[in-house]
């Protein structure tokens, strides 16, 4: 049996309870062996009384009976006196069938005794029978005289189960008495073999010898019942047999004896009066003898008692005064070592991630205050608490230095992903410069491919912000179509080209959760990209739900098995520290950080046939009606409206440009000055026009300006004068910037407002901010 586990009162329990269960199980076996034999003899008062007197009682009506049987059966003729006889013996057997049925005589017999009654009653119920057989004379007088003789005997087997008494020299008188019954049972069978012969006139066949064998029987039996008696009643018995009617019958017998037939001048009067005579005395000396037997005893267990008691109550004062020792020094033992359980239990749940999160809010920590001193005595226990104590302060100071080199590290980390951010910034400004300067479609292609590249690292930098605890500084003041949110987080992933963009329903998302859920999208979306075949598609889907809205992502990979995608829900729900050992899995903590940050739910579960669904459900706090889309958003926010990104086309916002590198597609929106070197197709399904990129000429002449204006559509005449205002205010911020008298970003015209830009050409957009600076808005993904 392995103990090393069990708690330390568990094993002071039983270093206790072994010597106690043993003094204990002593202590109730002396008691019972001696309250055993005191109950017993306690009990012979009601087996004398419930079953000796009653029983004896039944054996004397039968003799009588049997003697009358014989005589009848010798006979010719019916006897009177034995009907009147049988109704007498009924009712003894009546009276003792009640006290062997009632509960006190069964409670104290034993299982010898019980099943010696249970003998007596079947042969008792044998009685009516054996009477039919005689009345019909079915039966002769030896089978009369068996019959009786029987059920007399299980009498007699009942009471020798009844004298087992604890003290010798009772059990033996109660012994000698039952033997001295026996002997006057063989005394009234003789008689009953007499009268039959004496009524027929002679013996039966073997009646003679029969007769000779009980009277010697009884003899034998009466000298060996004398000798266990007690001397006073033994002196009592031997002058009881020297009487006139014990001789008298004696030399009945002798003659009998000697006579093999029956004397013909027997005198049968003097043996009825001897006979009646000496059975009465020998019935009167047992009774008073089990009258004697049964008032000694009851002393006798009261003695018993009163030693029992002595001894049992000092045995239980012994085990009781073991037991309270062993429970206080237990329980002072067991109280000390749960003190320092409890010290060490409180150090590490409480104490040491108390410390840990008041050393991240940045307060100071006692180390002497939070490790206070344990005092536990100077034995052993108090041992360990003194070198619990150094452990604890040891603790302590190692969750100080712990936490101090995180902050630094996060820190350190936090610095150079504002660096990286800044340059990332300053970057992209300058590829915005590029493009609207650049006229070649190959050239721009490339400059377009490294702005994505670059708005790919923004993210990347994002990531080492969002990993050092901070958040990140892209932000719009306006809502944003929920569709464009997409867009521009698909613009932020390597494998855009694989990312279809199925229904979307029309809403918006305010502005200060822009950032972060285009993030949050596109660590999902380049997820699904990465652990899918390169040659499925990736499905971005979005529809209004109550409560919120809900985005989802599919991918057609292998999927995750259900512990590995019940744990990652788990984290997403529950965002846990940045652990640097898990960098396996740091898009997993970005999401669930940018998602705790703004109540966003994300869920991952299984995809059919294959694959994973990654759904965002965004709540309604953060949902809003879609931004108008430009001057040709008559329809209101209400309209329902499909968004469609294909490999190679892209279907724009009416009235917004779009770019590859910054809205995922590779839709080929050339600038305005290569517009007409562009062919515009039908429109498509949807009413809006697709292009495709022409390449133009290496070096085109500017074209002659003619006399006369040509004809524009509006939609030309529209772009020009966005392109002239742009251009505008292009100049006027350089301008500004070169005489070193305006801010460095117009406050009225940031990039990213949230608003779709309603001219064909870009949008005036804010200087990149300094490396160690947050910017409140930021370019649009």
């Amino acid at each position: 049996m392995n103990t090393r586990d069990w708690p330390i009162r568990a094993k002071l329990t039983a270093l206790v309870i072994g010597p106690v269960t043993g003094l204990l199980a002593l202590w109730i076996f002396a008691t019972t062996l001696t309250f055993g034999p005191a109950l017993d003899l306690l009990s012979a008062r009601t087996l004398l009384y419930d079953l000796g007197r009653p029983g004896e009682t039944v054996v004397a009506e039968l003799q009588r009976e049997r003697r009358l049987s014989v005589v009848q059966l010798a006979g010719d003729r019916a006897l009177p006196e034995l009907t009147e006889q049988r109704v007498r013996t009924d009712d003894a057997i009546v009276e003792l069938r009640r006290k062997v049925d009632g509960g006190d005589l069964r409670d104290v017999a034993d299982a010898q005794l019980d099943n010696r009654l249970d003998q007596l009653v079947s042969a008792l119920d044998a009685l009516p029978a054996g009477r039919v057989f005689i009345d019909d004379r079915k039966v002769d007088r030896a089978g009369a005289v068996g019959l009786y003789s029987g059920m007399i005997g299980s009498a007699f087997q009942a009471f020798g189960a009844m004298a087992a008494l604890p003290d010798a020299q009772l059990n033996r008188e109660a012994t000698a008495l039952t033997a001295l019954g026996r002997s006057r049972e063989l005394l009234g069978q003789a008689d009953a073999l007499l009268a039959g012969a004496v009524t027929a006139g002679r013996y039966a066949e073997g009646e003679h010898e029969q007769l000779v064998r009980t009277i010697e029987n009884q003899r034998f039996l009466a000298e060996i019942a004398v000798a266990d008696l007690p001397p006073g009643e033994r002196t009592a018995y031997q002058r009881m047999t020297e009487g006139a009617g014990f001789l008298r019958l004696r030399a009945l017998q002798d003659s009998l004896i000697r006579s093999p037939a029956l004397p013909a001048r027997f005198d049968m009067r003097a043996w009825d009066t001897g006979h009646a005579e000496v059975w009465q005395s020998l019935r009167d000396f047992e009774l008073r003898g089990a009258d004697a037997l049964a008032e000694r005893s009851v002393p006798m267990a009261t003695r018993i008692l009163v030693q029992l008691a002595a001894a049992g109550v000092l045995g239980l004062i012994a085990i009781v005064v073991c037991v309270l020792v062993a429970l206080r020094v237990g329980r002072s033992l067991a109280q000390r070592l749960t003190g320092v359980r409890a010290a060490a239990t409180e150090v590490a749940e409480r104490r040491l991630p108390d410390v840990v999160a008041r050393l991240r809010r940045g307060e100071e920590v006692d180390v002497a205050r939070e490790a206070p001193e344990l005092d536990h005595g100077g034995d052993e226990i108090g041992q360990v608490a003194r070198a619990f104590n150094e452990v604890r302060r040891t603790a302590v100071r190692a969750a100080v230095d712990e936490v101090t080199l995180r902050r630094g590290f996060n820190e350190v980390i936090l610095n150079l992903a504002r660096r990286s951010q800044g340059l990332v910034h300053r970057q992209l400004a300058l590829l915005d410069r590029l493009e609207r300067r650049t006229e070649d479609p190959d050239e721009l292609a490339g400059l377009f491919q490294v702005d994505h590249l670059a708005t790919r690292l923004r993210r990347h930098a994002e990531d080492l912000v969002i990993l050092a605890g901070a958040a990140p500084g892209r932000g719009w003041r306006r809502p944003v179509a929920a569709v464009d949110v997409m867009r521009g987080a698909i613009s932020e992933v390597e494998a855009y080209d694989r990312v279809d963009v199925g229904e979307v329903a029309s809403a918006g998302v305010l502005g200060r959760a822009v950032g972060d859920v285009i993030h949050l999208l596109a660590e999902l979306i380049e997820n699904a990209t990465a652990f899918s075949p390169p040659g499925t598609r990736v499905d971005v889907t979005g529809r209004s739900v109550p409560g919120g809205y809900t985005i989802e992502i599919t991918d057609r990979g292998l999927g995750m098995s259900a512990p590995a995608l019940a744990e990652a829900n788990r984290k997403l729900a529950e965002p846990p520290e940045f652990d640097p050992a898990g960098s396996a899995r740091l898009g997993l903590f970005v999401v669930a950080r940018l998602a705790a940050r703004h109540g966003v739910r994300v869920e991952l579960r299984p995809s059919r046939p294959a694959g994973i669904v990654a759904s965002v459900f965004v709540p309604s706090e953060l949902i809003t009606d879609e931004p108008p889309v430009g001057a040709d958003a008559s329809a209101g926010p209400e309209r329902r409206r499909l968004a469609k990104v294909t490999r190679l086309t892209t279907v724009p916002r009416p009235g917004r440009p779009t770019r590859p590198g910054r809205d995922r597609s590779e839709n080929t929106v050339v600038p305005l000055q290569s517009a007409r070197a562009s062919t515009v197709e039908p429109p498509a399904d949807d009413g809006l026009p697709r292009r495709i990129r022409r390449r133009g000429a290496t070096a085109r002449p500017r074209a002659a300006v003619a006399d006369t204006p040509a004809h524009r559509t509006p939609e030309e005449a529209r772009r020009a004068m966005s392109a002239l205002q742009a251009g505008t205010a292009r100049g006027r911020r350089d301008g500004s910037r070169a005489a070193g008298t305006g801010p460095a970003t117009p406050a009225t015209e940031p990039r990213d407002t949230g608003t779709p830009s309603t001219t064909a050409g870009p949008a005036v957009e804010p200087a990149p901010p300094a490396p160690d600076q947050r910017t409140a808005t930021e370019r649009d993904a």
